[in-house]
C-alpha cells in the first residue's frame, strides 16, 4: 500500500492502477486526495457544479450525481477499485427517520458492474451513546439514542452486508471530534470567543479526538490494509474531558477560560446539538488502528495538534 507515513513514497506499479472514488470528498476527503495525488487515480462524486473547478485543480476528477437521486449513481459502479465514503446521512429521513437512504443507495449503484475491491466507511463514535466515560472497544455493542446515530447504525449495517454479500473488503472507522487549525471550525477558538460555558467537573464527559491529517491517514490504511468487515477507531490517545480539552486550548491561545456551568445551567443556557455532545462519555480504545492499520499518529494527543496553530 502507499507509505502513509511518506506521502511521496513510490508505489508499486500494480497500486499505480488504482482509482480512488471519494464518496463525501469534503475536507478530509481532500486530505486523503492530497496524501495520495499523483499516485493513484483520483474521482470524486459531487452534487454541486460549482465544485468542479475546485476539484479538477486539486487534481480530482469531478463526478456529478446525487446521493438522494439513485438514478444519477449509475456511472459509479466500476468506477473506483477502492471507495472512500464519508457522506454524512440526510438531515432528516422523514418517516423512517432511523434509515440512512443515501448509503443504501450507495451500495445498490455499486453492485451494478464489477465490484471494487474495498469499500472503507467514516462512521461515528456516536453510535456507542452514552457510556458512562468507560473505555470502550469496537467489541462493544452500539446504542445510539439520536435519529443521527440511529442513521449512522443503519449506513454500517448496509456496509458490513455489502461486504459479507459480495465479498468486497468492508471497513468501518468510528470517528470522534476532528480538529484541526486549517479546517473550518476546527479548533475551540470560536467557541472560546464566544465565552460559552463549559461543564463543571463533576457534571462533565469525555470525549474522543482525532487530528484530521491523522484520519486522512486512517482512511488510506483501511483502504489497503483493512481487515474484512472491520471496524476501527480512528481516534488518538487523548483521555480528555470537554471541559479541560477547551481549558487546555483557552490556555494555548492565551484566552480566558470559559466559565464552568452545572449541567441543568447548560440545558437552559446551550443550543440542542452541543447540548448531545455533553450528555455523551466515553474513552475510546485505538489499538486495532495502531495494531492492525499500522498508523502512526502525527498528533498522538491534542496537546501537539492544537499547537499548530500558535
Amino acid at each position: 500500500m502507499p507509505s502513509i507515513h511518506s506521502p511521496s513514497g513510490a508505489l508499486p506499479a500494480r497500486f499505480r492502477r488504482t482509482r480512488l472514488l471519494i464518496v463525501g470528498c469534503g475536507d478530509v476527503g481532500q486530505r486523503v486526495a492530497r496524501d495520495l495525488r499523483g499516485r493513484v487515480s483520483l474521482v470524486a462524486l459531487t452534487s454541486s457544479a460549482e465544485r468542479v473547478s475546485a476539484l479538477r485543480a486539486a487534481g480530482i476528477r469531478p463526478l456529478i450525481g446525487n446521493l438522494d437521486d439513485p438514478k444519477t449513481l449509475r456511472r459509479l459502479s466500476a468506477l473506483g477499485t477502492r471507495v472512500l465514503h464519508l457522506a454524512p446521512p440526510p438531515r432528516d429521513s422523514g418517516s423512517a427517520w432511523w434509515r440512512d437512504q443515501r448509503t443504501a443507495a450507495l451500495v445498490r449503484a455499486l453492485r451494478l458492474r464489477a465490484l471494487p475491491d474495498a469499500l472503507v466507511y467514516g462512521s461515528t463514535s456516536g453510535v456507542y451513546g452514552d457510556c458512562g466515560g468507560a473505555r470502550v472497544s469496537e467489541t462493544r455493542a452500539v446504542r445510539p439514542d439520536t435519529p443521527r446515530s440511529h442513521r449512522r447504525v443503519d449506513a454500517e449495517r448496509a456496509v458490513r452486508w455489502f461486504g459479507r454479500s459480495t465479498g468486497v473488503r468492508a471497513s468501518i472507522l468510528r470517528i470522534p471530534g476532528i480538529y484541526a487549525p486549517d479546517r473550518e471550525g476546527g479548533t475551540p477558538r470560536q467557541r472560546l470567543q464566544r465565552g460559552t460555558p463549559v461543564l463543571r467537573r463533576e457534571d462533565d464527559v469525555y470525549t474522543s479526538h482525532i487530528h484530521a491529517d491523522d484520519l486522512a491517514r486512517a482512511c488510506i490504511a483501511a483502504l489497503f490494509r483493512g481487515r474484512p468487515q472491520r471496524i476501527v477507531h480512528a481516534s488518538d490517545d487523548t483521555e480528555l474531558r470537554m471541559g479541560d480539552y477547551i481549558d487546555l486550548a483557552a490556555d494555548f491561545y492565551g484566552m480566558p477560560r470559559p466559565p464552568r456551568v452545572a449541567r441543568e445551567e447548560a440545558e437552559r443556557q446551550l443550543p440542542l446539538q452541543l447540548l448531545s455532545f455533553m450528555g455523551e462519555s466515553r474513552r475510546l480504545d485505538n489499538t486495532r488502528l495502531k495494531r492492525e492499520l499500522r498508523v502512526r499518529l502525527a498528533h498522538p494527543t491534542v496537546h501537539t495538534g492544537l499547537r499548530e496553530e500558535i
